[in-house]
């Protein structure tokens, strides 16, 4: 399969070059305000723009798929809630296993089912390990999996975890703190976590300004995403784009 994308990642991880990635949840967005959205991220760089989430109970994912695609050529990646949340149209699928959690079902069960339909697509599959974190408040990917996060103040079990994926094969880690989390990853977390892998490090999760995303890139995120924050202040997108290029040591 092509893997376009992920070398992309790996050859910035490399040579220390920070990536954002916008997530747009499709039960939240609007359609109509697309083209706008679209606009700013292209004209601030945007690198990829994920598409999904952990509930998703409208028919507009495969609408907001189509739309994005007629609009940019910034790669448009699927960040699926289950084996449903597949459109062929994307350009790739972060093929997400919870190792953070013990549901067998976010494990390997989701993903028994979505295997033979990939295969059949032209989807750029990038396995990521993803690794849910406390942020002080249950989230709906935390009820959904039925799965406990990685407590906040626990960077060691967080390490663990990322190892043992990156040991399985999984090509990118993401730790998530979860849509509309109270609070964002510890830069001590993303930090342990950095230092002990070397595969491409995305995070999420709480980032509402760009003094948190200058953090997360400074403690060793290669990829940080940002959702909610961009859905109620758009204009929060060129903020959070500048700090990919004043990032420490750099």
């Amino acid at each position: 399969m092509n893997q376009t994308i992920l070398n992309q990642l790996k050859a910035s991880r490399q040579s220390g070059k920070k990536s954002l990635a916008v997530l747009i949840d499709p039960d939240k967005a609007n359609l109509s305000d697309m083209s706008a959205l679209v606009h700013a991220c292209e004209l601030n760089e945007v690198d990829l723009i994920f598409v999904g989430g952990s509930l998703i109970v409208g028919l507009g994912l495969h609408q907001m798929i189509a739309q994005l695609k007629s609009l940019t050529k910034i790669p448009v990646v699927l960040f699926p809630g289950s084996s449903m949340h597949i459109d062929f149209n994307a350009d790739a699928i972060l093929f997400l296993s919870l190792i953070s959690g013990r549901n067998p079902e976010l494990l390997i069960g989701q993903h028994v089912l979505a295997a033979p339909l990939l295969k059949k697509s032209e989807l750029e599959v990038i396995p990521t390990g993803y690794i849910l974190v406390d942020s002080g408040l249950q989230t709906t990917v935390s009820y959904i999996s039925n799965t406990t996060p990685i407590p906040f103040n626990k960077p060691e079990i967080a390490v663990s975890t990322a190892l043992a994926g990156e040991m399985l094969g999984l090509q990118c880690i993401y730790l998530d703190a979860g849509s509309g989390a109270e609070k964002n990853i510890s830069s001590k977390m993303i930090a342990s976590v950095n230092k002990a892998i070397g595969v491409p490090l995305i995070v999420g999760g709480g980032i509402n300004t760009a003094a948190k995303a200058q953090a997360a890139y400074n403690a060793g995120a290669d990829v940080v995403v940002v959702g909610n924050a961009f859905e109620t202040h758009p204009e929060l997108i060129g903020q959070i784009a500048k700090s990919r290029f004043s990032v420490k040591g750099e």
